[in-house]
């Protein structure tokens, strides 16, 4: 004989990175909610002693895309929506999430929400992280003579395409195994070094370095290998999750490890919920281990598409919520798990907007409970 139980379904919250910042991107949720969002705004102008709000909200874009500013804003806008979720909408995040991660720089708004991190000492940390890499960017330029650096995805027809193709790389960078990420193999110095700073999807990957390195590398992998893997630049000029980003690593170490002005550890553990690590796509098991993986995210590929797979197949989370600006996460979760939108017993969803919120909330409530078949 069986029984039917109800559960609340498993439920990861997610937060993106860098590239989805827009001017005025705060300005809906300050009409909508001026009660909630004015503190937090002036929270984050006094805490970074900058006027960042108003360089969110008016611009110019060249202000807000300059890495130092892009950063701590997206962070920032992302903790923004979740406490208007939470002080508006009474959404209680540790009763109804389950666990919390970040695609690169949104981890640091997955330790927020996890109750790791304070949401002032992770606008500071993400500040100062962002001016070291963008002094690493002109530092590479500058060792160059002006070469290029940054950023290109590269798309595959399917999985298998891909998994061909890394290997195709690993064996131009001179790379014995593809444990090691980045061509330090052949002792090259770090402006001549291409890594693979994301695996996005089960076809999407990002290369990260000179620009003309990874050129190179292409023309590489059509002449010898057969791939011809379709390839965007992306808008970036640094070439973040690669050897070039050390000094920022380095610097992450010690601001972790050093006690804040109040005399206190900067992270709290544990938390109240698990959060997944971009460097290992698990959960940090100890303190010491969040803090070393959280300065090697600088340097290491981001590891999403295993990050998701590990949710959707051994944490069997089945609702997922994007906070934050911008799609792009929300669509490669979903493109992932098979979902987009509301499903039975779970559902993928992106807030960037109110009207969002609101239905989310909604959605949220209506899959609170789902039966399952107990025998007895």
């Amino acid at each position: 004989m069986s029984t039917a139980t109800t559960k609340r379904p498993r439920t990861a919250l997610f937060f993106p990175g860098q590239g989805v910042q827009r001017v005025g991107m705060i300005t809906p949720w300050l009409d909508a909610f001026p009660r909630t969002v004015l503190p937090i705004l002036d929270e984050i102008d006094s805490t970074l002693r900058i006027p960042l709000s108003r360089i969110i909200a008016d611009g110019p874009n060249a202000t807000l895309t300059a890495t130092e500013n892009a950063q701590p804003a997206i962070m920032a806008t992302s903790i923004l929506i979740l406490r208007v979720l939470e002080q508006e909408f009474g959404f209680d995040t540790p009763s109804r999430v389950d666990i919390t991660l970040g695609h690169s720089l949104g981890e640091f708004a997955a330790l927020v929400a996890g109750g790791y991190l304070t949401f002032t000492d992770a606008l500071k940390m993400v500040r100062r992280r962002a001016e070291v890499m963008a002094g690493c960017s002109a530092a590479a330029a500058s060792a160059t003579e002006g070469g290029e650096f940054g950023m290109v995805a590269l798309v595959c027809e399917s999985e298998a395409h891909m998994r061909d193709l890394v290997v195709g790389i690993y064996e131009f960078l001179g790379l014995s195994s593809a444990g090691s990420k980045s061509d330090s193999a052949n002792d090259l110095p770090a402006v001549e070094q291409v890594s693979i700073a994301n695996i996005n999807s089960k076809n999407q990957i990002v290369l990260s370095g000179s620009i003309e390195r990874i050129n190179t590398l292409m023309t590489n992998l059509r002449q010898f290998g057969g791939h011809d893997p379709r390839h965007v630049r992306l808008k970036s000029d640094s070439p973040f999750h690669s050897p070039l980003m050390k000094p920022a690593e380095e610097m992450m170490k010690k601001l972790l490890y050093e006690p804040t002005e109040e005399g206190r550890d900067i992270i709290t553990w544990p938390g109240v919920m698990p959060c997944i690590s971009n460097v290992s796509a698990r959960p940090f098991k100890s303190e010491d281990q969040l803090k070393d993986l959280l300065a090697r995210g600088c340097v290491d590929t981001v590891r999403w598409w295993n990050s998701v797979k590990y949710l959707d197949q051994e944490e069997k989370v089945r609702r997922w919520v994007g906070i934050g600006p911008g799609k792009v996460g929300r669509n490669l979760v979903g493109k992932e798990v098979g979902m987009k939108g509301a499903v039975k017993g779970g559902g993928v969803w992106g807030i960037t907007s109110p009207k969002e919120a609101e239905e989310v909330m909604r959605a949220l409530d209506d899959t609170e409970h789902i039966e399952e078949e107990e025998e007895e």
